[in-house]
């Protein structure tokens, strides 16, 4: 990472309460191939959530604690505050003396910007204005949240603003949390019902509806220079399995998440 930060532009996505299971099995089946033919061998990476909601997993993401590869570690990490006696803190570990990623890009010279989308970055309240708070710019509206049927498309139109406005020579740090997934998801599945409810078919859906779109904001983000991009999942979601519904719980499917980074090459 001490190659790329200062050469690259830098994208996060994360892809609010994507389980594993449904994206890995979208990207075998086909049905996502827009994120597909950037994924390392056409799939996800198995990895565990560093939080089981989106507070706590956003708060371990921007000190640097991305989702863990899912085998025995330790495993190093792409990013990390100076800390003695960090184990996965290698030599090609970006490392920073702030308390967090958000601030240390910063501090190297990118501008930091957040597009959110879940309520907890949607600057209505204290609580939801911790997140954005972080970055020099941050952009909410009710069309990128959760009850919005278009919620990405507004966001990448945001992003693409956000890129199209900033000086040739500015480097970037664009951190996008996509809404789409997270409940209620029932409108993205063709001839669903309010009282229908969401369900893995719909949770498949939303993802489906992101990938048709997710390549605008690819092109934007390499639009300047080459862009190194991380896409993953920030936690999970039970849709009844051994009784549970939604996150904040601590079962596999909340836990494991799908994960991948790669590079997006300027475009000409």
């Amino acid at each position: 990472m001490n190659d790329i930060v200062g050469s690259h532009d830098l994208l996060l996505v994360t892809l609010d309460t994507l389980r594993h299971d449904v994206a890995e099995e979208l990207a075998a089946a086909g049905r996502i191939p827009n994120l597909a033919r950037h994924l390392p061998g056409g799939g996800w990476e198995r990895r565990h959530a560093p939080g089981n909601f989106t507070y706590a997993a956003h708060q371990a993401m921007f000190a640097g604690f991305l989702p863990t590869p899912a085998t025995p570690g330790p495993h190093p990490r792409l990013f990390a505050a100076r800390f003695a006696g960090s184990e996965t803190t290698a030599d090609g570990t970006f490392v920073y003396d702030t308390p967090d990623l958000v601030s240390g890009l910063a501090g190297v010279g990118y501008r930091t910007v957040c597009i959110g989308g879940v309520g907890f970055f949607n600057k209505q309240g204290p609580l939801g204005s911790v997140l954005p708070g972080m970055f020099h710019e941050s952009h909410w509206e009710p069309e990128f949240g959760v009850a919005s049927p278009t919620s990405f498309e507004a966001q990448v139109t945001c992003a693409e603003k956000v890129v199209a406005e900033l000086p040739p020579e500015q480097s970037l740090f664009l951190f996008v949390n996509v809404a789409a997934l997270h409940q209620p998801n029932w409108f993205h599945l063709p001839g669903a019902t309010r009282e229908d409810g969401d369900t893995l078919a719909t949770h498949a859906a939303a993802l489906e509806y992101v990938d048709r779109h997710i390549g605008r904001l690819f092109d934007a983000a390499s639009s300047r220079r080459p862009c190194f991009a991380i896409v993953c999942s920030d936690h999970g979601t039970a849709y009844g399995e051994d009784g549970y519904t939604g996150h904040r719980v601590g079962h596999d499917v909340v836990w494991t998440v799908p994960y991948a980074h790669f590079f997006l090459d300027e475009a000409a």
